[in-house]
């Protein structure tokens, strides 16, 4: 009898979570499509922090703005209970293309999620928080606020995000690739080109031959490694030898190891045109490090279960996913799931105009409603499996700083 009154009462909740989500439906569609039609770039997301940390106050949550002092960062909390939720909300887009990473969905996920679970966090014994992490695309908006403590005392952490079509929605076992974002600049001397040529150090050329050096480490490096880079400036005119040149790159790996590897690899590329050239080299980082996705097994279950509810291709994975995200950051340290969601109809890929287009259609914000559903039933189920539970409230993050602290 005990079993049967649980199912029922897990049963009950699940539809009362489906339905808040139904009923803030209009308002957050409306939300979303305003941050598809007005994309900001990354810690310029003025507009999209205020309309999403406005409706979040309209519905009951406790709102803070300037969260681990980045101006486009909010934190929305309610409840009181010991096991601390976070819902990352992410509402970057990128230069030129917009919303062709889908984050207006990512924000409309989460945030529907989370008005359907306040009325219910008492119940679960949890506190709730929507945490507006800015710059996910560029910058590493959670990185910055994992070390300024906007993550202290949680102990799950979750959001989705948009991909093709074809892509199956059970998480378990998929990742994204550690990614390290540098500026590599030559120092070379100015010449006139055709009075003395000779007499010039051309840091155009060190430019040129660091990117055909990484075209050729390419055929030694593991296939699902990824190099990219791209000539910034190397010169302006062409009676005037080049006396810096700037080539901004980026290495990708799926373990922190590999990362470190190639790294070293691609960095000879640039010290070997340096040493070529004559050039001075001077190689900085130039965003925070994002770190490799790491899946929770009991919350994928939770998203899976739910998905299959609404018949998603719940199959195993076939492999890892490529990309990278500073969840990963996250997801080190917090029990954290990150399920992909895939648009009907996307045969294009992300970081493109039509994927863009594809992100602000009623197909893409179906798929969005089912996702924050899934969200709030796997936010519910792992506070009320009581092992689960347990485990989540002892994962709670605190900084390495704040235990010296409070040991001091």
């Amino acid at each position: 009898m005990e079993t049967t009154n649980t199912a029922s009462s897990d049963e009950t909740l699940r539809e009362a979570l489906a339905a808040g989500v139904e009923t803030w439906k209009p308002r957050v569609q409306a939300l979303s499509e305003d941050l598809h039609a007005n994309p900001e770039l990354s810690f310029e997301e003025v507009r999209a922090a205020g309309a999403i940390a406005a409706l979040l106050s309209e519905g009951g949550f406790d709102v803070t703005a300037g969260t681990a002092d980045l101006p486009t960062a909010f934190t929305a909390s309610a409840g009181t209970g010991d096991l601390t939720v976070a819902l990352c909300v992410e509402y970057d887009a990128l230069p030129s293309v917009g919303h062709a990473c889908g984050h207006n969905l990512i924000a409309g996920a989460s945030v529907a999620a989370a008005l359907a679970l306040l009325p219910h966090v008492d119940e679960l014994g949890i506190t709730l928080k929507a945490i507006g992490t800015p710059a996910e695309e560029h910058g590493g908006g959670k990185v910055l606020m994992l070390q300024r403590g906007a993550f202290d005392g949680v102990g799950l952490a979750l959001m989705v995000h948009p991909v093709q079509d074809g892509v199956t929605y059970n998480p378990a076992g998929t990742t994204a690739q550690a990614v390290g974002r540098y500026e590599a600049v030559f120092t070379g001397k100015a010449a006139h080109a055709a009075a003395a040529p000779h007499l010039g150090v051309n840091a155009g050329d060190a430019a040129v031959l660091s990117q055909v050096a990484i075209g050729l480490l390419r055929q030694q490096i593991p296939g699902d490694h990824r190099v990219a880079c791209y000539v910034a400036e190397a010169g302006h005119v062409t009676n005037i030898i080049p006396d810096h040149a700037v080539v901004p790159f980026e290495c990708r790996a799926f373990t922190l190891p590999e990362y470190e590897a190639l790294l070293v690899r691609v960095r000879r590329c640039f010290e070997g045109a340096a040493i070529a050239t004559g050039t001075t080299l001077e190689i900085t980082a130039a965003e925070p490090l994002y770190e490799p996705l790491i899946q929770d097994a009991e919350l994928a279950a939770h998203w899976t279960e739910a998905m299959d509810a609404f018949g998603k291709d719940t199959s195993p994975a076939a492999g890892m996913g490529g990309g990278s995200t500073d969840m990963g950051n996250i997801s080190q340290v917090i029990p954290s799931l990150h399920p992909w969601l895939s648009i009907p109809g996307a045969n294009v890929p992300i970081h493109s105009h039509g994927f863009a287009a594809l992100a602000n259609t009623p197909e893409a914000y179906a798929v969005m409603f089912e996702a924050a559903t899934a969200l709030a039933c796997t936010v519910a189920g792992a506070a009320t499996n009581p092992q689960q539970r347990d485990r989540f409230v002892k994962a709670a993050y605190r900084r390495e700083a704040t235990i010296q602290e409070a040991s001091s």
